[in-house]
């Protein structure tokens, strides 16, 4: 009803570019950004400002903002979400989810998918613009991407995120910003919105709520592992970034003055707005109880730097004290006015005050929703996101399948192969793996065992049915979004329910037949019973890869149209949870392959191909002066069967510094095709702040004299021989020091 009724007030009320406000000068497009906006916001009431800062969204209340009748402005929707695709919106191509595309190690990849992700959020917006409809999801917006360090695996966001590297993180969120917003130098197809700002990685609900959490975070931490992403995405020309729900060093991420303003827009020089998670803000009072009262709150907010209040269904948001806040003194009508600013230039730079025939963007139509170019780097995504962690004897690929089992209560469970914050599930677009298997195999027998991936009910007879007489077995297990996701976390690491028992009865049961597993799940998982069991010669990692799950996995386990292996982990996977520390406890002291003190299962950056490469010829200087970039070449051979793709990972150590710091860094990476004995010559770069200390709050960044260790290869420093290969290693010299600051 509501959305009815506000779409009738905006055909009624809403003129737009037909002459009626064409005098405006917020509404000439010769004129400078600085100065529409100027105008635009001189001419608002306090009263428009107060509703345009609280209705962030989401929900019919909560959002979108409102129409301005009397200046010829329309209402504005900045709730949408485009983690992968335009997710929770009707049809769109779902790309695998972001930690299954970290996992590529490919800046170019995600750079196409925000491309085409921002295709078709802009083709829809047109589209719903057309006939005046506005709310949640439906603007062109972006909530994404998320960028928080996964610093515990139990945390139930780890799907969202790029993983546990603040480098790797930053890279390909500066990456995502460009795709996502195009390359027009007037107009912007969409704007990003990295979140969640910031020291916020878990708890969501064990043991206790992400909604009322303080993260006590050192000086040097915060800035080493939580800050680092978030300037990437803020140098790579992000319009947006949300402020977390909890509290860092007791004051709230929205309240946060030394986080919004003193780091972000004065060390930064960020200029655009920040929008509050949902309720976030009205959690302040109700659950960090660290004001009692909206006045004392917006007040905090506002002059702190948070532009916009993403409240629920609330009739009345914290931001509605605004104009009691400016009376009281707390708050003043100049520092509002600033705040709404960046609200408009980006509405502005997104075209909404220029005719539509100057923007390419309002171009895009439907058709390219869904495009057989996006089914197609939808499968390219999902192929280059799966991690091969083993495979003894070069079981894998198989010539063909003939006798096959597949088990498992992840083998048919579409809905749990997308993952959290997804487009919608489109069953004609997408196989499950057992609808692949059917298409390939022809003597097929089937078994979930479990009804569902929480697998509290469990029939061990089905699964013996199932693996009686084949040749092989395929079982397909993990967690899905029931098990982890926003708001839950997992209590431990082990495959949830009875499906460690589904799993050693398939084993036992099928007597002596290789069993493949194939894990689906995002933090990971106590596998460490099987990675030395012979009769299960394979384990591959797929996250989740949404629509083109069923195609990509048959296309890695034939071989087919060329397909290999080539992704690598973007997170630890322990030996066993006794390595990892409580997840309230934020040092950063045995967490990630950075500070990590024990053995893992499998670290970071690991991952198996059919093939195998050689690394040689390592050249880069003896020294460099402080302050400079360290350039550098290795040669990389494919010396195995097959043409593939090789991930390959610089790292840099610190030989002598003066401060803490990880005991390893990567420092470059990307991924290369090599044709079977071809070699190729990779340059790359380690930018010098790379190479910088943190040195403390008042001297800030520092190169320091001495000398430092690279490392060449397919896989971190000092883990097993993962492809076969150990890496190189060469030493030089950072001649003299240099004080960098904060930035």
């Amino acid at each position: 009803m509501e959305q009815k009724l506000l779409t009738l007030l905006s055909i009624v009320s809403i003129v737009l570019h037909d002459g009626s406000y064409a005098d405006f000068p917020f509404n000439n497009p010769s004129l400078p950004w600085d100065q529409r906006v100027d105008d635009l916001v001189g001419r608002l009431t306090l009263d428009e400002i107060k509703l345009q800062m609280s209705k962030g969204g989401a929900g019919p209340i909560a959002g979108p903002a409102p129409a301005i009748p009397r200046l010829g402005i329309g209402p504005y929707s900045w709730n949408t979400e485009c983690l992968r695709g335009d997710v929770s919106s009707g049809n769109a191509t779902a790309f695998p989810q972001a930690i299954g595309l970290a996992a590529s190690f490919s800046p170019d990849l995600i750079y196409r998918v925000a491309e085409a992700t921002s295709i078709e959020v802009r083709a829809k917006y047109n589209d719903y613009n057309r006939r005046k409809i506005y709310g949640d999801h439906k603007g062109v917006s972006c909530f994404s991407p998320v960028i928080n360090i996964v610093r515990d695996p139990r945390w139930g966001r780890t799907q969202e995120t790029y993983g546990e590297d603040p480098y790797l993180s930053g890279v390909l969120a500066s990456h995502f910003v460009k795709g996502l917003q195009g390359n027009n130098t007037r107009y912007i197809r969409a704007n990003a919105g990295c979140k969640h700002f910031d020291v916020h990685g878990g708890p969501e609900n064990i043991p206790v709520s992400r909604f009322s959490f303080n993260a006590q975070v050192s000086d040097r931490d915060w800035r080493t592992t939580f800050l680092p992403q978030f300037k990437a995405c803020v140098k790579a020309g992000t319009y947006n970034l949300m402020c977390s729900y909890n509290r860092i060093n007791g004051v709230p991420s929205c309240a946060n003055k030394k986080l919004l303003t003193d780091i972000l827009r004065n060390e930064w020089n960020f200029t655009g707005y920040i929008i509050s998670d949902q309720e976030a803000i009205e959690n302040i009072i109700k659950t960090h109880h660290y004001f009692n009262n909206s006045v004392d709150t917006v007040a905090a907010c506002v002059n702190a730097g948070c532009n916009l209040e993403l409240s629920s269904n609330e009739v009345d948001p914290v931001y509605f004290a605004m104009e009691e806040a400016i009376q009281q003194g707390k708050l003043t009508e100049d520092m509002v006015r600033s705040r709404v600013k960046p609200l408009f230039y980006t509405r502005m730079r997104l075209g909404e005050f220029d005719p539509p025939s100057m923007n390419p963007y309002t171009k895009l139509d439907l058709s390219v929703v869904q495009s057989k170019a996006h089914q197609a780097l939808a499968l390219e995504a999902a192929l280059k996101s799966f991690v091969l962690l083993k495979n003894d004897g070069q079981f894998l690929p198989r010539k063909s399948f003939n006798s096959v089992a597949v088990v498992g209560p992840m083998a048919n469970n579409i809905q749990q192969l997308f993952g959290d914050y997804s487009p919608d599930v489109n069953p004609a677009l997408t196989k499950t793996p057992l609808q692949a298997f059917q298409q390939v195999t022809p003597n097929l027998q089937y078994g979930a065992g479990c009804q569902d991936n929480r697998c509290k009910q469990y029939s061990s007879t089905e699964i013996q049915q199932a693996v009686k007489g084949v040749e092989e077995v395929y079982v397909f297990l993990g967690t899905g979004q029931e098990i982890e996701s926003e708001g839950n976390d997992r209590p431990n690491l082990e495959l949830p329910g009875m499906q460690k028992q589904l799993l050693l009865d398939t084993i036992y049961y099928a007597n002596g037949t290789p069993v493949v597993v194939v894990l689906f799940n995002a933090g990971p998982l106590n596998i460490s019973f099987i990675d030395k069991i012979t009769q299960v010669p394979a384990i591959i990692a797929c996250f989740f890869p949404a629509q083109a799950t069923g195609d990509a996995l048959i296309d890695i386990l034939l071989n087919r149209n060329g397909a290999v292996p080539s992704a690598r982990l973007p997170i630890t996977w322990p030996m066993t949870i006794d390595q990892v520390p409580p997840i309230t406890n934020y040092t950063m002291v045995g967490r990630t392959y950075r500070y990590f003190n024990g053995v893992p299962l499998y670290p970071f950056g690991y991952g198996l191909s059919y093939t195998r490469f050689d690394y040689s010829n390592l050249k880069i200087p003896t020294s460099i002066m402080a302050g400079m970039d360290l350039t550098g070449s290795v040669d990389i051979s494919n010396i195995g069967g097959m043409a593939a793709e090789e991930v390959y990972q610089i790292y840099i150590r610190w030989m002598q510094p003066s401060v803490t710091v990880p005991h390893i860094q990567l420092a470059d990476f990307n991924r290369v095709a090599i044709g079977v004995g071809q070699t190729v010559t990779v340059n790359f770069t380690v930018k010098a702040e790379s190479m910088a200390v943190w040195i403390d709050a008042n001297r800030g960044w520092v190169i320091e004299q001495g000398y430092m260790s690279l490392y060449a290869g397919g896989i971190q420093p000092f883990q097993k021989g993962a492809n076969g290969y150990q890496e190189l290693v060469a030493t030089f010299l950072i001649k003299q020091s240099r004080f960098i600051g904060k930035y």
